[in-house]
């Protein structure tokens, strides 16, 4: 059964490519399989225009900033009694312990969080980290709207790396973190992103494209004509 398309020909549009996305440690399979996508675009006469995102290879460690003190801040009211899912009835003898066992159930990365986000907040660190991450943050927000005064979208890869097994990097949080590298500018920015596959052999990849603040209808548009061309 045919579904009726539901979204409006962008027409002439402009894609922008950034070359901070395409820097040494992106996998070269990843780069290629995008070259790939990125001539198949150009071949159907869609005008793409190489951009730069200049502050992009801060973007993951100003995410992890304030992500994690903005995961410290709210968690930090999780008691289990007035503020989120009371997992047991403790039996306890103070409300300090009562909290321990509620607070106790988190897993390694939720804890790992609070203690990341505390710590940035902390008097004496405040400044150094989490107001530093903040203006960090505005300078990304400027690089993009920046490039979209001469495009109407960015198109990168999705992820740096190619997937990696399931539970593979468990032991390595770190690595993890990395594979968000792309992804976390257009969250800290505010923008839509969305990641359609490329349709190639073996192990997928991802072609992010991100749009301009409260276009979202726009971006979607396009990404169906891109993912129709490839």
């Amino acid at each position: 059964m045919e579904v009726e398309n539901s979204y409006e020909d962008p027409g002439n549009f402009k894609i922008g490519i950034p070359k901070e996305y395409f820097v040494d440690g992106v996998d070269e399979k990843v780069k290629k399989e995008v070259r790939k996508v990125i001539e198949k675009i150009e071949n159907s006469n869609i005008e793409v225009i190489d951009t730069t995102l200049p502050h992009t290879e801060y973007a993951l460690a100003c995410y992890e900033i304030v992500m994690a003190s903005e995961v410290s801040a709210n968690m930090a009211r999780y008691d289990g009694i007035r503020y989120g899912l009371e997992v047991e009835r403790p039996e306890a003898d103070s409300i300090k312990e009562a909290y321990l066992k509620n607070r106790g159930k988190f897993g390694d990365e939720v804890k790992r969080r609070i203690i990341l986000g505390t710590y940035s907040l902390s008097s004496g660190y405040y400044d150094d980290y989490y107001m530093k991450a903040e203006k960090v943050r505005e300078l990304i927000k400027r690089d993009f709207e920046k490039a979209f005064e001469e495009v109407d979208v960015v198109l990168t890869p999705t992820s740096p790396i190619l997937p990696f097994d399931l539970g593979e990097k468990l032991e390595d949080p770190l690595s993890m973190y990395l594979a968000d590298t792309f992804t976390v500018p257009a969250n800290l920015a505010g923008l839509p992103a969305i990641s359609i596959p490329s349709k190639c052999r073996g192990l997928p990849v991802g072609i992010q494209i991100t749009g301009e603040r409260f276009k979202d209808e726009k971006l979607l548009q396009i990404a169906e004509k891109i993912e129709d061309l490839i």
